[in-house]
């Protein structure tokens, strides 16, 4: 079942019982106010026929006015008083009479006479035989219901006030059939209005799937939802809206990463194939070193190692740049101007005749040391490359900014903004070796430890790098 269909089926519902208990209510207030009118016109009446007993009471007895009649057996005063009340045969409106305690009903005329069950002449025998007391109860006369009001006058006698309850329950029955249709009406009516209400209310939640669907079948992540409603759909919006944006920049990172990586893979391929196609000859030569001088020999061996040796490192680099990636985990604090000195103690091993001039202060950083490390090795290998043999390297550390400058022909204007791309090679550094690698990976630490690096032209000539690594407080 549908949402939509579940707030609809609640709200009718819920209104349903609502308009239930009002007309139940209602019914039984209107019907208490209509028992209570008949009650209240009975009591009227047998009050005035007690009140009336009273005053004949008071009055001797004389010749003319014996106690009791002769011929019902009812007192004088008794049938006098029924008398009083006219006689209506065959209408039930308002009947007086009496009752003894035997049983026996009187009225002024005995064609008033209500016909009552016996259960209902025992009920009101036994009152009557009191004397005392008022009760009402409901009976049935002539095959009409009929309310009864029944009062103690004397003992051994009771006055039955009678009126027909089939006007009360007429009306008591247009009320059931009106309140019928009013609950059913309402209910249809709730209903409808539900309707049109969840489908007013659910209408960005349409919007909403409808978003998905279509982000989910055509894989744009550019579709966003209306947020200006200021509820809870609104919130709901602006929230979906924020999950697609990430899911938009995640896409677009992972879709780089695999465009990066794609490129990598197919530089490398083709970096590659020349070291490997280098060494697959010199060996095929070798293969028949018989037939080669010795010195001959010699020089293809020695360059095969070369060769391996450069392959080696290419390889290295293109590891060093598949982590790029890679979540460092095994951060520390590191003395950056220590690792700094090393890597240029390492520096003047490989190359003796490089002149190093030295400022490192004392600097703390967060990171890994191998890759930091890594990342120097490559920024004063590459100044070695270029520097030549007349002025020295220059190495500062300070604040966290290590700068490298040299002294060399510089690099051209147009190469400075590829200088840090993977493989690229400027018209100055390509009948030198090396990969184009060094660099890249310079800018991938820097990167990785929330850092930068930047190149640019020195005074004077040549070229300052300079490697930002947040310093530890």
């Amino acid at each position: 079942m549908s949402f939509q269909r579940r707030v609809t089926l609640a709200s009718a519902a819920a209104v349903a019982i609502a308009v239930v208990i009002a007309s139940s209510v209602t019914y039984v207030v209107v019907r208490n106010a209509l028992h209570h009118r008949v009650n209240n016109s009975l009591s009227t009446l047998a009050t005035a026929f007690v009140h009336a007993d009273h005053a004949l009471s008071k009055r001797p007895a004389g010749a003319s006015q014996p106690l009791f009649a002769t011929a019902s057996g009812v007192p004088y005063r008794y049938a006098e008083l029924l008398r009083r009340f006219p006689n209506r045969p065959g209408d039930t409106t308002n009947v007086v009479q009496m009752v003894t305690g035997s049983g026996k009903i009187y009225s002024a005329f005995n064609e008033q006479s209500l016909p009552l069950s016996k259960h209902t002449l025992q009920t009101l025998a036994a009152l009557a035989r009191s004397g005392r007391g008022t009760t009402s109860l409901d009976a049935t006369a002539h095959g009409e219901p009929v309310r009864l009001l029944v009062a103690g006058v004397h003992p051994g006698f009771a006055v039955v006030v009678a009126h027909p309850l089939a006007e009360v329950n007429s009306t008591l029955k247009e009320l059931r059939l009106i309140l019928l249709v009013l609950t059913l009406g309402g209910i249809a009516l709730a209903a409808l209005l539900g309707w049109f209400v969840a489908r007013m209310t659910l209408a960005p939640v349409r919007h909403l799937t409808a978003t998905v669907r279509h982000i989910t079948e055509t894989q744009d992540l550019g579709e966003r939802i209306d947020e200006r409603r200021r509820d809870e759909l609104g919130s709901l919006a602006r929230s979906f809206n924020s999950m697609v944006s990430v899911l938009d920049r995640t896409m677009h990172q992972l879709d780089e990463s695999a465009r990066v990586q794609r490129r990598l893979v197919a530089d490398a391929s083709h970096e590659l194939r020349t070291p490997v196609t280098s060494i697959r000859t010199n060996i095929e030569i070798l293969e028949r070193a018989d037939e080669l001088p010795a010195d001959e020999r010699t020089r293809l061996v020695r360059d095969v190692v070369i060769q391996l040796e450069e392959l080696s490192e290419l390889i290295n680099d293109l590891i060093e740049l598949a982590r790029e990636d890679e979540h460092i985990d095994s951060r520390e604090e590191i003395r950056f101007d220590v690792l700094v000195s090393e890597a240029i103690d390492r520096a003047r091993l490989h190359s003796p005749r490089a002149n190093f001039d030295v400022a490192l202060d004392p600097t703390v950083v967060t990171g890994v040391p191998s890759r930091l490390g890594r990342a120097v090795n490559n920024l004063l290998d590459n100044a070695v490359k270029f520097a030549g043999t007349e002025q020295p390297i220059e190495v500062r550390l300070h604040g966290g900014e290590l700068e490298v400058r040299d002294h060399g022909p510089g690099i051209d204007a147009e190469d400075l903004p590829h200088i840090f791309d993977r493989f690229f090679r400027g018209a100055r550094s390509r009948a030198l070796p090396g990969s184009g690698l060094g660099l890249a990976i310079v800018r991938q630490v820097a990167e990785l430890h929330a850092g930068s690096v930047s190149v640019a032209a020195a005074p004077g000539g040549g070229t300052v790098f300079r490697m930002r690594v947040p310093i530890t407080t």
